[in-house]
């Protein structure tokens, strides 16, 4: 079947053809998380939408190099080019190695990632392994003239990069309103300009995570991280590049003007960002005190929420929602997806066990066609959604005998429903799990994380808590003892 991709490019502000740079080749880069803490649900959002992207994209027969980077240094508080690093005050705080809180995260972030059905990608490279390709990037940059060194410090020339190319580009503002809304430089401050932003940052002597570069010792900034990354493994320009909204007017931008200026040429062909969540129709944020984390929301283990959810169910609230559109969590459209859910699978059971007839009373081909129109208008898993619940609809009426399939088309309904519900929006059928080896099995992790807790190694019997949680499991202490269920 021919099919016609069409997605919603950030940067032209548009639904536009997909025409791939190779053909029936794919390059995705979508930025990935800041391991100095555990994964929020913003960015399991992020990280769900590009996973139902690199499927379909997967199903249409695509090869595709998926590059989703681990952040390990250069993200400073408040994203500023002066502080602390987010890793090396992790690390003061909890009297850590800074690759210590590094891996104690990365494995928490894999460990959701799982618990969510998301695909592994093509490649994870780290910021922290590519210390000599952003060096090497700077030092083009700089013999472009679009930075300069101060102290140590490089930063990139933002007005300068302006006269020959459109700084504001991906979010359609102009130099001189990006300047009313940034403060006045005052007489000690190293930049030329005040939207300039650091590409390396010099060190203090007690800095914990520092390297050797041409301009002394010190760190990347954020933003040319992910320029090199995804040029070493895209090359100069590539075919989508992917994050949530909240990186578009900094970030992105950022990273655009630092490849242009390296390159001189567009990095990226199509832009594609996932919106915010809300809680209740209240942004989601540590501030506003409605912020939960994947495992509170599995275990139900928050003030918010009245019953854990399982990740498959919470996957599947997620696909009802465009990646586009707010997604606002509620106990209510919760469970009435887990319903939804529920109601899907058991129709998929129901398929198994149905008889052809000799005629049929319904277009299955309409049914399949409508299926990829969905996914091919911008990847539209709500629409996708509802013409699943349509199959279901299908399936339990030839059941019950009030309409009639022939043998081609119940192959051709197990195929559609099986591809679009498994393959493309990733879901999974839940069951309960009762056998005695599982049992056995918690029950050893329950005691090593009970003598971890005597040797009061609290850090290891928090990770093991934390995992079990990710990955769906509750677990609850009592004076008899902790015991274990699963949602």
């Amino acid at each position: 079947m021919d099919q016609e991709l069409k997605l919603y490019n950030t940067l032209t502000r548009q639904i536009e053809k997909f025409e791939p740079i190779h053909a029936g080749r794919v390059g995705l880069y979508v930025c990935g998380p800041t391991v100095y803490s555990d994964v929020h649900l913003g960015n399991c959002r992020t990280f769900i939408s590009f996973d139902l992207i690199y499927r379909y994209l997967l199903h249409l027969g695509y090869k595709v190099r998926y590059v989703r980077n681990i952040t390990d240094a250069g993200h400073l508080e408040g994203d500023r080019d002066e502080g602390d690093d987010k890793f090396a005050k992790k690390a003061k705080l909890e009297q850590l190695e800074p690759m210590e809180i590094v891996q104690k995260y990365t494995l928490g972030f894999h460990d959701v990632m799982r618990a969510f059905n998301t695909l592994a990608p093509s490649i994870e490279p780290t910021a922290t392994g590519h210390i000599g390709e952003q060096i090497e990037m700077i030092k083009i940059i700089i013999s472009s003239g679009y930075a300069y060194e101060v102290n140590g410090t490089v930063y990139f020339d933002v007005e300068k990069y302006n006269k020959e190319y459109s700084y504001g580009q991906l979010t359609n503002r102009r130099l001189d309103d990006l300047l009313e809304g940034t403060r006045e430089l005052s007489g000690q401050d190293e930049k030329h300009g005040r939207l300039d932003f650091a590409l390396w940052i010099a060190t203090k002597p007690e800095t914990l995570m520092k390297w050797n570069s041409p301009w002394g010792w010190g760190f990347p900034g954020w933003h040319i991280e992910c320029s090199a990354m995804s040029t070493k493994y895209l090359g100069e320009t590539f075919d989508i590049h992917g994050g949530g909204m909240d990186l578009q007017a900094t970030h992105h931008t950022n990273e655009i003007a630092q490849s242009q200026a390296c390159n001189h040429k567009s990095p990226v062909n199509y832009w594609l960002h996932t919106n915010m969540l809300t809680v209740n129709n209240v942004r989601m944020s540590k501030s506003a005190g409605n912020g939960f984390l994947p495992g509170e929301l599995f275990t139900g283990d928050h003030s918010l929420l009245e019953k854990g959810y399982s990740p498959t169910a919470v996957r599947f609230f997620m696909m009802q929602t465009h990646y586009r559109s707010t997604l606002d969590f509620s106990n209510e459209a919760l469970q009435a997806s887990e319903k939804g859910y529920a109601r899907l699978m058991a129709a998929i059971k129901t398929l198994e066990n149905l008889k052809p007839s000799a005629t049929s009373t319904s277009d299955i081909k309409a049914l399949e066609k409508n299926c990829y129109n969905a996914m091919n208008e911008d990847f539209n898993a709500p629409i996708l959604v509802a013409n699943l619940f349509e199959g279901s609809r299908i399936i339990n009426s030839v059941n019950d005998g009030k309409e009639a399939i022939t043998e081609d088309d119940l192959m051709l309904l197990k195929k559609t429903m099986n591809t679009f519900v498994f393959d493309v929006l990733g879901l999974m059928t839940e069951n309960t799990p009762s056998n005695g080896k599982l049992d056995t099995t918690m029950q050893i992790l329950l005691q090593l994380r009970e003598e971890a807790k005597q040797r009061k190694d609290y850090e290891t019997s928090d990770n093991i808590r934390k995992r079990l949680e990710a990955s769906g499991f509750i677990i609850k202490d009592a004076k008899e003892g902790a015991s274990w269920s699963s949602n």
